[in-house]
């Protein structure tokens, strides 16, 4: 992605001055993690957090015991084995504690993300790939993190999350311990969690994690925690939906494709329990997953199917609740619902193409409209019949050939008349520009525009067209 030029950075530095500030702040801690680091340390300590705590020893263990609830909820990540593969840790309690688990720990991630041990391959980043960054704006803020676009000392634009040393999180937690470092710690789980999750569950459809910069040194704690991300393009839905269907239905497929993997991971079923466009972006065009602290791979625990109801606000749904005491599909099921909710539901059925509407009617029916989900092996397959029926063609076998020859064909001819001819959706807002798979539907679409007297194809591929080759754009123009 190419860096902001200097015109838009000031115009940005005097619209968001406020945001600036918090960057500086923020840029600081970074400097200082960078002058931390280096040093590394075994294993989980369960140690006091360090620092001069003004309150009674009451609100010090308060801190403690929520730092090591947090821990807890990091453990079961750590889990060296893959989780489809071994039967015995489904029956694993929640309560189990550290030691039994030890032996199936991977101590040495602990180790990376807390204290900054080496890298673990030559391509990750760390503290030293930061130095001499220059920060171009930042992505977005909420409670906890902060993100921020930079670029690297090569000029490489990489995204980063920190913690909001502003944010409401980390302003509560000062107030009720007065305690900023052991505060900074326990913000900082978040990101350590999604650190572990970004490193277990790698897919084409998850963020790609470059790597990560942690203040450690000398076994310090209460150091600040850097993300580093590949860099992407925040999910405009306003704008997606004024795309072609072919772009809205890759998203969509994109999102099923992440919801299977998610269905079977290495840490189980995990279900995305802040589920919105928001928690995507875009990389080159391929829908990506980028807040993962929200993703739980807890199973619902059951006595029966009673306890297994999935509420939301127009429709509920109950998964039975297995003989070993889970609600079964529980995860799944809450992934697919909210696919169809907030991404199927505004982005599929508009402008498909006729020859695909009953694939389409079916997905929506089977995810949300007919009161049952099916399962997302199921949508998967049907997506995956769309995708294969859209590239080849088949769902233009209806059209006649002869559909054609009313046109003539003029080789190395843009098309004919003085005014560009206007579409919705379109690739180009400066005319009507489509895709389309051959010469007859082009023709086909024309024939349904009454202002429309000819068309080019200019040979220019889409997503689609990666192999297959007969994937063309469309340009119509008009003669007044």
């Amino acid at each position: 992605m190419p860096g902001m030029g200097h015109g838009r950075a000031k115009s940005l530095r005097a619209a968001a001055l406020l945001a600036f500030v918090v960057l500086s702040i923020l840029v600081s801690l970074l400097i200082s993690s960078l002058q931390q680091f280096g040093a590394r340390k075994t294993h989980f300590s369960t140690d006091a957090i360090p620092g001069d705590v003004e309150d009674s020893e009451p609100l010090r263990g308060a801190l403690i015991s929520q730092l090591q609830q947090r821990r807890r909820e990091i453990i079961p990540l750590l889990l060296t084995h893959n989780h489809n593969d071994n039967d015995d840790g489904e029956n694993r309690q929640p309560e189990e504690d550290l030691q039994s688990l030890d032996p199936m720990l991977d101590y040495s991630l602990w180790d990376e993300i807390t204290l900054g041990s080496r890298k673990a391959h030559l391509d990750e980043m760390d503290c030293e790939s930061l130095v001499d960054m220059r920060a171009v704006e930042v992505l977005g803020s909420g409670y906890t993190k902060v993100v921020v676009k930079v670029n690297l000392s090569g000029g490489q634009p990489v995204a980063l999350k920190l913690v909001n040393e502003q944010g409401i999180d980390m302003g509560k937690c000062v107030e009720d311990f007065k305690d900023p470092k052991g505060c900074r710690e326990l913000v900082s789980s978040k990101l350590q969690k999604e650190i572990v999750l970004l490193q277990r569950l790698k897919h084409p459809n998850v963020i790609k994690l470059r790597g990560h910069c942690a203040a450690g040194a000398g076994g310090q704690r209460g150091g600040g925690v850097t993300v580093i991300l590949e860099q992407g393009n925040p999910l405009q839905m306003i704008q997606l939906l004024q795309s072609p269907w072919e772009d809205r239905f890759r998203v969509c497929l994109d999102l099923v494709r992440l919801l299977h993997f998610l269905s079977r991971s290495p840490l189980g079923s995990v279900a995305l329990l802040d589920f919105q466009p928001r928690q995507f972006v875009t990389v080159s065009g391929a829908l990506k997953l980028t807040d993962l602290d929200d993703a739980s791979a807890a199973e619902t625990p059951c006595r029966t199917d009673a306890d297994c109801v999935l509420q939301f606000p127009h429709r509920n749904f109950t998964v039975p609740c297995s003989a070993r005491g889970v609600c079964e599909g529980l995860n799944e099921k809450r992934n697919i619902y909210n696919a169809y909710r907030y991404f199927f539901t505004y982005l599929l059925p508009h402008q498909a193409p006729p020859g695909l509407t009953h694939l389409v009617d079916h997905i929506m029916n089977s995810t949300g409209e007919d009161g049952h989900v099916s399962d997302i092996n199921q949508t998967l397959e049907v997506f995956e019949r769309i995708l294969l029926l859209y590239k080849s063609g088949l769902h233009l076998d209806n059209l006649p050939a002869s559909l054609t020859e009313d046109y003539t064909v003029m080789r190395g001819m843009g098309t004919s008349g003085s005014v560009e001819y206007r579409c919705w959706p379109s690739y180009s807002q400066q005319g009507c520009v489509l895709s389309v798979h051959s010469a007859t539907e082009a023709a086909h679409i024309c024939n349904s525009h009454s202002q429309c007297n000819s068309f080019s194809l200019t040979g220019q591929k889409t997503w689609t067209g990666y192999k297959n080759k007969a994937s063309w754009r469309l340009s119509l123009s008009v003669v007044r």
